[in-house]
């Protein structure tokens, strides 16, 4: 106890969100910055989350165009400029310790509908291995390893790999983004048999990178697939 509260002085938590040292100390984020948060709210499309202008939409436009071989997702933040900084420095400046808040959060508002899905397993979105050689970490499977240890669900995290070293799928428009993930993952832990999951990644744009794995798993036998991101576009 002691230990944690000399590194605590030496080193003080820093908000996920302002980045800045959290306050109160002890709290895993500034309580005022998560009222600023944008965290995503009804009116949500009922097949990737994303939230919408109008009450009366049931799908975004991007569901309401494309045929998805995911079942159902989930966004915690809608991808804001708070966000996308926040995540900019868990994955490029080795803010691992944000895993915590991001996984805590994921729970606290949408474990009660992720354990209705009754998974078999969480998969977070794999990096290649050059990329996750460089980076050190992936920043999808901390949050996955501790949102399937707060929800008692187990996490596959080389159930699925990265292949292909893909051009960054921001760089891409949506055509591209699927072209760029053809053939790019493929399943290493084949001899599990698994009947739902729950893939998990940080940013969902057009939803490609997930339908790719998705695709794949149902190819192999899965039933249902369903996902969880971090943060999500705008509806509309």
């Amino acid at each position: 106890m002691m230990y944690h509260k000399v590194i605590e002085l030496i080193y003080p938590g820093r908000c996920p969100l302002c980045g800045d040292i959290v306050m109160p100390k002890g709290e895993l984020a500034c309580p005022e910055c998560k009222t600023k948060a944008p965290y995503i709210t009804e009116p949500k499309c009922v097949q990737c989350g994303k939230a919408l202008r109008h009450c009366e939409d049931e799908y975004c436009g991007d569901c309401s165009t494309q045929t998805h071989f995911f079942d159902k997702g989930l966004a915690l933040f809608a991808y804001d400029d708070m966000v996308k900084h926040s995540i900019y420095r868990y994955k490029y400046e080795n803010k691992r310790e944000y895993a915590d808040f991001y996984a805590y959060e994921i729970c606290r508002r949408l474990g009660e509908e992720m354990l209705s899905w009754k998974a078999d397993a969480i998969i977070p979105i794999p990096l290649h291995s050059s990329r996750q050689r460089v980076r050190g970490y992936n920043q999808a499977q901390l949050i996955a390893e501790r949102v399937g240890r707060s929800l008692s669900i187990p996490v596959l995290s080389h159930y699925v790999y990265r292949e292909k070293k893909t051009t960054a799928q921001k760089q891409l428009n949506h055509a591209e983004r699927q072209n760029n993930l053809k053939k790019a993952f493929k399943i290493k832990q084949n001899d599990v048999k698994l009947d739902t999951v729950i893939l998990l990644d940080d940013i969902y744009t057009t939803g490609s990178t997930i339908d790719a794995v998705a695709a794949l798993l149902k190819n192999t036998g899965v039933r249902k697939v369903f996902f969880i991101a971090l943060s999500i576009g705008q509806g509309v």
